[in-house]
């Protein structure tokens, strides 16, 4: 038998039969549910539906990953996450999909909290819980979701690590790093790509974006096509500051005279990973390549109105500005009145 209640979301239909686990939708409107449940019925009366497939949690991640992960930006982080998953919990990847309850998620989320903040978990929670929605509305594998009950770790606190002066200085002398030389090594690379994020407010990925078609020397913008809030705001046409402009245009000419477009030749990969050597090497502790970020936005916070910022950083909340950003004490506040 069909139920049907309405719900903040629209309507939510519910067919119950005997031998037969529930299923439930919710659908935008009434009509959608009464179709849904009539067509579930008569699937079930002509014997197409019974027990929920015998698949596993591993396999319904390479579903997904085939075909809803291929299709994102960030599709191939999510895999790396499947397969982590998989790797680090065996015996959850591999129980039937359908039979996965609450307690087992919650195993899941008390053991990662173990090894990383809940704003990680959090993230990994949020792509978890979207293949068990595609699993159920789509693929018809499960009822119910078991994430519906499973209370959420709190949000970690944002970084609040910005690189000192010396620190900088010794950082940049491991790289080998001369004003006005254009980088010959993937370490003088590195140089460079960090110092245009402390400058611009760029991401590790929008710093290596760079080149000669997308960076316009004699208006001061840099052209992003891709980035991460790309399906929310779209391209973005950001301005930088006059400090950053001899940094380009170095990279520019070298550019240019080596006959290729893109500034850098490093992958985001790489990086990362020679970044933290290098910082290593210098018995720096905890810096990290996007603390870059942050550093720039506070600098530029103390020089420019929040909608401007806003319009550099690409940032749609502007109480994320003010809150993380801002970073100026009382007493600087005091001083500076």
């Amino acid at each position: 038998m069909a139920y049907f209640r309405k719900v903040k979301n629209g309507w939510r239909a519910e067919i119950r039969r005997k031998g037969l686990p529930g299923r439930s939708i919710t659908l935008p409107t009434k009509a959608q549910a009464q179709a849904w449940a009539a067509q579930q019925e008569a699937d079930i009366a002509a014997g197409k539906l019974g027990q929920y497939p015998a698949k596993t949690v591993a396999e319904a991640f390479r579903r997904y990953e085939l075909e809803v992960s291929k299709k994102k930006r960030g599709g191939k982080a999510e895999a790396l996450r499947f397969e982590a998953f998989i790797r680090d919990f065996p015996l959850l990847a591999g129980k039937i999909f359908h039979e996965v309850t609450t307690a087992d998620l919650a195993m899941w989320r008390d053991e990662r909290l173990k090894h990383v903040g809940g704003s990680s978990v959090l993230r990994e929670l949020a792509q978890l819980r979207n293949v068990w929605t595609v699993a159920r509305k789509e693929w018809l594998w499960c009822g119910d979701s078991p994430w519906t009950a499973l209370t959420l770790p709190p949000k970690g606190k944002p970084r609040k690590t910005i690189a000192r002066w010396k620190q900088m200085r010794r950082i940049l002398r491991r790289l080998n790093y001369r004003r006005g030389v254009a980088p010959t090594k993937p370490k003088e690379e590195v140089a460079y790509a960090w110092l245009i994020a402390h400058y611009t407010a760029l991401r590790a990925s929008e710093v290596l974006s760079l080149s000669r078609s997308t960076v316009d020397l004699e208006k001061r913008t840099i052209f992003l096509e891709e980035h991460k809030t790309v399906e929310d705001v779209g391209e973005r046409l950001i301005p930088f500051f006059p400090r950053v402009l001899p940094l380009l245009q170095v990279l520019d000419d070298a550019a240019r005279a080596s006959g290729r477009d893109k500034y850098f030749t490093l992958s985001a990969h790489s990086l990362d990973q020679r970044f933290r050597h290098y910082r290593d090497s210098v018995l720096i502790e905890g810096l990290q390549f996007r603390d870059s970020r942050a550093a720039a936005l506070t600098w530029m916070s103390r020089r420019i109105d929040v909608l401007t910022l806003a319009k550099i950083s690409g940032h749609k909340d502007l109480r994320m500005l003010i809150e993380h950003y801002y970073r100026e004490t009382p007493e600087q506040i005091s001083a500076r009145l």
